[in-house]
């Protein structure tokens, strides 16, 4: 029993510093002028890249909320368009399961430069290049495979018991699938819109493709600093970034799990 105990404290202890010590580098590294082998600690340390940011609030603002407005629309979509697939893969025998399986997972396996080139092309023909809705449709295709993972592993788990038991106690079929299955289904929901989001908020090739420089979002901004070696105002970014997310993380989980806890609420009383 000690044995396992500490295995489990050596194990969070681990997480923990994994998860720790990389934030903390990039906010050394945000205030760091000179930081280089073998200091142990920066040499010297400023504010330019915070000035930067300040300075340039209006810009950093606007790109962080186009960032934030398409991530949260690609999300919505995403996971409306990803239930009743999950739903199909999971509970129900069709021919080509798996061909069908393979595609939606496809975006995982299949580089990101030829989906966003051949997505490019036909962008083009149809006017959504360059446009706030051919970002969010672009963005969709690399957070499906999640989303339809994670929601089918629900699925599974629900099985079909809980819908045919309300069938046949007389439920109709959106009755059943309103107070029944969503319910159940909202953890999940809650978890493939969080996955969903971060993929979509760090998407940079596809946003850049497809918005041809017109659409600027949060992640354009920062990969050239990091790209160039700027590692001060790559960190400011960096750090922006994580606190935006995190903070939109929790707005979306307060909000998930106050409509999860109504439905609750209304199953129990039904």
């Amino acid at each position: 029993m000690n044995n396992k105990r500490f295995f489990y404290v050596f194990m969070v202890a681990i997480s923990m510093v994994a998860i720790i010590a990389p934030i903390a580098m990039i906010i050394i590294l945000s205030f760091s002028k000179n930081y280089s082998w073998p200091s142990v600690i920066p040499n010297d340390f400023g504010l330019r890249g915070w000035n930067y940011v300040f300075e340039n609030r209006g810009r950093v603002l606007t790109s962080l909320g186009n960032s934030i407005f398409i991530s949260s629309m690609t999300t919505l979509i995403t996971v409306l368009i990803s239930i009743p697939c999950a739903k199909v893969l999971a509970l129900d025998d069709i021919k080509g399961k798996k061909i069908i399986e393979s595609l939606v997972f496809s975006p995982i396996i299949i580089p990101p430069v030829s989906i966003g080139m051949g997505l490019s092309v036909e962008f083009i023909r149809m006017g959504l290049a360059r446009t706030y809705l051919g970002v969010i449709l672009v963005s969709i295709v690399p957070c499906i495979p999640y989303a339809v993972r994670m929601l089918k592993e629900v699925f599974l788990i629900i099985g079909k018991k809980y819908i045919e038991q309300a069938y046949i106690l007389g439920a109709g079929t959106l009755y059943a699938y309103r107070y029944v299955l969503f319910p159940m289904l909202l953890p999940g929901i809650i978890s493939a819109s969080m996955m969903c989001y971060i993929v979509s908020f760090s998407q940079y090739f596809l946003v850049y493709l497809i918005g041809g420089g017109r659409i600027n979002t949060f992640t354009m901004d920062m990969f050239p600093f990091i790209q160039s070696g700027d590692r001060m105002l790559g960190s400011v970014y960096a750090i922006i970034f994580v606190l935006s997310t995190f903070f939109t993380l929790i707005v979306m989980e307060y909000i998930l799990k106050k409509i999860y806890k109504n439905e609750m609420e209304n199953y129990n009383y039904i």
